[in-house]
């Protein structure tokens, strides 16, 4: 089993990761077409509000409350999986568009709630309310674009929504080339991008729901039991699992309120966090939220507990190189993707102050993913809001404190170490519920982790240019430097890994199955 559930996050990691590349490419022409100023301040508020929305009613909340019930009903055979699948469509689609219609209406508004410091801007909150009607039907379409994924990953079809987003990329960077210079507000084009981007992930789904004979006709019905049950289980799912996207927006209104350049600033610096949190923590938690699901309706307690301990293994092993890489290098790489035209070295450095925060919460922001499957695939959607709501309160504490002190870097702080609480609650929560029980071997795994990784600082400290060095070289100079460190750096780190005698191949060794 676990050598099936490692090629599947194999497969949606390497999908993953192509589009991750393009999302860099996507904003390295942003950052050298508008820098970081006040059109990519406004830009990146006005997408941030339907993408945060498409994390509660997407990926979010309603993934991980229709995946389970689906499971349920695959389990059970017969018509009823057809009707359920018809009836979620429909009556998600009749609510999204409501939403939409509200959000298009009422988007200056929406504006000053999200971005207040815009308030007293005029210019920069008239021009968000323009970009938030053009964005925000992005909610609707990229909603069920999500509903037709969890249909496919539901049904091992892993490959395809992991690769759907690739469409978003490539209609953002077409527009920033080809469409702005048409604007009068050049920014303007990038709105648009977003826009057709989301239709065309939606239609690139349906030949391949129609593959599995699975393709939904939605029907409004909101009496469906199956519906019924979904929609109960993503109401507080719409929050607890959002709970990071819930602090980066916090940390996004807060900024408004700081010089411009803050929210740019932390947006370069998320997605370089983001990439790692994609290409693997959300690969896996994609992965194994099925699998948990199956074995939760199969009554399997002791499989479910060994799938849980597998990913939590793999995440300490793949992420915590990717952290100590984020932090030691986060300078180098804001300088080597994004410092060319209008954004300066200055943009890099203080974007980078803020990468170094947020890589204190790359293993968190993972760990949250993981467990948080442990309680979705239960159909457990209450404790992870309990937990959530307690993360958010002190992500909020934490932010006005630090801000007030390290300014934009204080935000990205804050979000770090309240991640961190939030995984701590969910890991404890399921101890406490002998959901899971680790399997042997922690301690001894834990201090075989330490060699490796000392290794990687050691190198790193040893073989990174000075400052100096980064903004003297050239662009092509910077690449090759930048992926000679982290081809030598994965080698060294791989080879004291099998020296310190973690296996990689044990790991891939079917779990004990048995009830």
């Amino acid at each position: 089993m676990s050598e099936k559930l490692f090629k599947s996050t194999a497969i949606v990691s390497s999908m993953t990761f192509l589009s991750r590349i393009l999302g860099f490419i996507r904003d390295i022409v942003i950052a050298r077409l508008f820098g970081a100023g006040l059109g990519t301040d406004v830009f990146f508020v006005a997408f941030k509000i339907p993408n945060f929305l498409r994390r509660l009613f997407a990926e979010g909340a309603f993934s991980q409350a229709f995946i389970p019930v689906l499971a349920e009903y695959k389990e059970k055979g017969g018509g009823d999986l057809k009707a359920l699948i018809a009836s979620t469509s429909g009556t998600l689609a009749g609510i999204l568009f409501i939403i939409t219609a509200i959000g298009v209406i009422a988007a200056p508004v929406i504006i000053m709630l999200f971005a207040p410091g815009f308030i007293d801007q005029p210019e920069k909150l008239t021009l968000a309310g323009d970009l938030l009607k053009i964005t925000f039907p992005y909610l609707f379409f990229i909603s069920l674009t999500a509903l037709s994924g969890s249909i496919l990953n539901s049904f091992g079809k892993f490959a395809v929504p992991a690769f759907t987003p690739v469409f978003l990329n490539i209609a953002l960077i077409a527009s920033a080339i080809w469409l702005s210079p048409y604007f009068e507000q050049p920014v303007t084009a990038l709105a648009w991008g977003v826009f057709i981007g989301g239709i065309v992930q939606l239609l690139f789904q349906i030949p391949f729901l129609m593959g599995i004979n699975q393709l939904p006709k939605p029907k409004w019905n909101l009496k469906n039991s199956g519906v019924k049950k979904i929609f109960k289980l993503m109401i507080p799912a719409m929050f607890g699992v959002s709970v990071s996207q819930i602090n980066l927006l916090l940390d996004t209104l807060l900024a408004s309120f700081l010089v411009t350049g803050s929210i740019s600033w932390l947006y370069y610096s998320d997605r370089l966090v983001e990439f790692p949190l994609g290409v693997f923590g959300i690969a896996l938690a994609t992965v194994i939220l099925p699998s948990l699901s199956k074995k939760h309706a199969a009554a399997s307690t002791i499989a479910f507990s060994n799938t849980i301990d597998w990913a939590l293994r793999w995440v300490f092993i793949i992420a915590t190189p990717a952290a100590i890489g984020l932090i030691y290098l986060a300078e180098p790489l804001l300088l080597t993707l994004f410092q060319y035209g209008a954004f300066t070295a200055e943009h890099a450095y203080q974007a980078s102050l803020s990468l170094m925060a947020y890589g204190l919460g790359l293993l968190p922001f993972i760990f949250i993913k993981v467990l948080a499957s442990g309680y979705y695939a239960r159909q457990d959607t209450k404790t992870p809001v309990k937990i959530g709501i307690i993360a958010m309160v002190v992500n909020m504490v934490l932010n006005i404190i630090l801000m007030l002190q390290f300014a934009h870097v204080g935000l990205a702080l804050a979000t770090a170490l309240s991640a961190a609480l939030n995984a701590g609650l969910l890991y404890r929560g399921l101890r406490k519920e002998g959901v899971y029980n680790p399997r042997s071997g922690w301690g001894r795994f834990t201090l075989q982790l330490l060699l490796p990784n000392l290794g990687l600082v050691l190198m790193l400290f040893w073989l990174n240019p000075s400052q100096a060095e980064w903004l003297a070289s050239s662009g092509t100079q910077r690449s090759g430097q930048l992926l000679g460190l982290i081809a030598a750096a994965a080698t060294v780190y791989f080879i004291l890994l099998h020296i310190a005698g973690i296996r990689i191949r044990q790991l891939l060794k079917p779990l004990a199955a048995t009830n």
